[in-house]
């Protein structure tokens, strides 16, 4: 078992890089080395530093309130499904095109100061959705000119290779920016 264990830890010494080959003390034959962890990097720092670079204020530190303050305006990325589809699709088949449409907005728009707020570590298990629902693909359409002629970004979800418009969804807006499109449509239930 020694004999493994000395060779084990030959191609294991091997392996490591010249940064791990200071000695220290054996057991019996075998070398313990010890190579503390890389320094942890703050991603909420980075992202504050990120969101001050672009001309935005740090966001508020959690329990401060500053964000999620009575009266105070909340980021909210709105998902709007095909009610037609959701009654006769897979629950889960329309619910991933939810994500897909999703996760292209806050992807497509991934530089602008709202959504760095939005997917910023404070936030992330705060963050506000809304899913609506219209009719069929005609209002799905419908809303979609309706966002680009009022310069709201979003992602209509296309559905390939079928070209299927199955839902859209906006970049994280300040819902004050945004809530006047959608008061017409329904929850989703």
């Amino acid at each position: 078992m020694e004999t493994l264990l000395a060779s084990s830890s030959v191609r294991l010494r091997a392996l490591l890089p010249r940064s791990c080959s200071r000695r220290v003390p054996t057991v019996g034959k075998r070398t313990l080395r010890h190579t503390p962890p890389p320094p942890r990097r703050n991603m909420s720092a980075s992202a504050d530093a990120a969101a001050v670079t672009a001309g935005v204020p740090a966001p508020s530190p959690p329990g401060s309130g500053g964000d999620n303050a009575p009266g105070a305006d909340v980021v909210v990325q709105y998902v709007v499904l095909r009610r037609d589809l959701i009654d006769s699709w897979p629950l889960g088949s329309v619910v991933t095109q939810g994500c897909h449409a999703s996760v292209a907005a806050v992807w497509n728009y991934r530089h602008h100061p709202d959504v760095l707020a939005y997917c910023s570590d404070h936030n992330l298990d705060s963050m506000h959705k809304v899913t609506l629902e219209v009719k069929g693909e005609t209002q799905l359409r419908n809303l979609s000119d309706k966002l680009k002629t009022g310069g709201i970004d979003h992602k209509l979800w296309v559905e390939q290779p079928e070209d299927f418009p199955t839902c859209l969804a906006t970049r994280p807006y300040p819902k004050s920016q945004v809530a006047s499109f959608f008061k017409k449509l329904k929850l989703c239930k």
